[in-house]
């Protein structure tokens, strides 16, 4: 039984490698043929495959699609508004002709951009503006586009998004999660810093304009006003300084905004405007997590869980070095929508490890948070690192190859602050 399970696995890593089915499509016909295998009946019972993994699993990261909808539109109002685009300029401003001040401010900001929502929306966020000024102060395209993925790695560990959905996936409390992620954002910090000043250092200062001219040219907005600016912080101070809950916080940051940038009578037309847009920034992600949900059901059925339990406990490191130096090793595989990624069967993988109490759920968080900086700005199938490249005009493969080596670090960081918490 659980050969047939890997079998399942491996051919839907084989159908997402090659791409002959949206990731998404491909973890739902996993999570079916996964539940078929461990022999579920198809419908009767609650651990059916209609009852499990379809009604249950499919809405199981509910909370989570929620904040993706509300980040993304609140990503969309600092976009609509110009905050995000005001918030570049000034910092390019402040920089002046300092190539490492330009490319540090806006790697704040993609911080800043990455704790309120992820993907591409994010980089878009922060590059639009952010690449072009870089690239125009001579920092090379590959390094202007890394910047700003870097950035979003270090946002990662403060995403509300992100905080949720590990909360889910791991059936951690929100607590433990956004502890544990704050431990994380100094590692992801400092190795994003030193991306930026060792690849400045290392391939100089080039006086080239690598950005395509857009078909329509983007007309500029005013400057939001300064009041608008702390937008982006808002829902961050809140949840991290008030406990306030993800939704409410994230509902807070989009009133401030329109409350801030919009005229009292043009409230309901704008924020209906940006919500509208939101569902087509959010809806890839959303769709995603659905599937993911039905592959964390479906590993964790009785029998599924029976099947895989032994095999992948006969190949996971008990010792707490061990499992930062095979975990470590293994970090190419989260890259092509390989096996451990975290958005894919990465996370069913992570299913298993919980349910199958290989490691206790906190360690599991660690693994999946690790990988997930690696994921968020080297993998050049990741949404974002195509924009970025692209938008910069370089391949995303040349962003992999510059990024690679200090999300690895990154990584093992994280792997080892996991194994001195929750396995030494």
């Amino acid at each position: 039984m659980g050969v047939l399970i890997l079998a399942v696995m491996a051919a839907g890593v084989l159908l997402m490698l090659t791409r002959v089915l949206p990731t998404a499509f491909a973890l739902g016909f996993m999570a079916i043929g996964i539940a078929l295998c461990a022999g579920q009946p198809l419908f009767g019972g609650k651990d059916s495959v209609a009852q499990a993994v379809l009604q249950t699993g499919a809405p199981m990261l509910a909370s989570t699609m929620i904040a993706v909808l509300l980040g993304s539109w609140l990503g969309t109002l600092m976009e609509d508004t110009g905050i995000a685009a005001t918030i570049v300029r000034k910092i390019v401003e402040f920089g002046g002709e300092r190539p490492t001040a330009v490319a540090l401010g806006v790697f704040a900001v993609s911080i800043l951009c990455g704790s309120i929502t992820g993907s591409a929306a994010a980089a878009m966020l922060a590059g639009v503006v952010g690449i072009p000024a870089m690239i125009a102060v001579g920092i090379p395209a590959v390094v202007a586009g890394g910047t700003v993925l870097m950035g979003l790695a270090a946002g990662l560990p403060l995403e509300l998004i992100g905080w949720q959905f590990l909360s889910d996936a791991v059936k951690l409390p929100l607590e433990e999660v956004r502890s544990f992620q704050l431990k994380v954002f100094p590692i992801a910090l400092v190795l994003g810093i030193a991306y930026i000043v060792v690849e400045l250092r290392r391939k100089g200062v080039r006086h080239a304009w690598s950005v395509r001219a857009p078909g329509k040219a983007r007309v500029r907005r005013g400057d939001a006003p300064w009041y608008a600016l702390v937008t982006p912080l808002l829902p961050i101070v809140l949840a991290l300084g008030f406990a306030v809950p993800i939704v409410p916080s994230l509902l807070a940051g989009v009133g401030y905004a329109l409350i801030a940038t919009t005229r009292p009578g043009g409230f309901g037309t704008t924020a209906l405007k940006s919500l509208y847009r939101a569902f087509d920034v959010a809806a890839p992600p959303i769709v995603l997590f659905i599937a993911i949900g039905m592959l964390l059901s479906a590993v964790k059925l009785p029998g599924a869980v029976k099947a895989l339990s032994p095999m992948v406990s006969a190949i996971s490191p008990s010792s707490p070095w061990f499992f930062v130096l095979v975990f470590a090793v293994l970090v190419p595989l989260c890259l092509y929508r390989g096996p451990l990624n975290v958005y894919g069967l990465g996370a069913g993988i992570a299913g298993v490890l919980v349910s199958g109490g290989i490691y206790p759920a906190p360690a599991v968080l660690g693994l999946m948070s690790s990988y997930g900086q690696v994921l968020c700005v080297s993998d050049p199938t990741s949404t974002q690192t195509v924009w970025s490249a692209q938008y910069a005009g370089v391949r995303p493969e040349k962003v992999m190859l510059s990024t690679l080596p200090y999300t690895w670090l990154m990584a093992i960081g994280s792997l080892a602050l996991t194994s001195l918490l929750f396995l030494a």
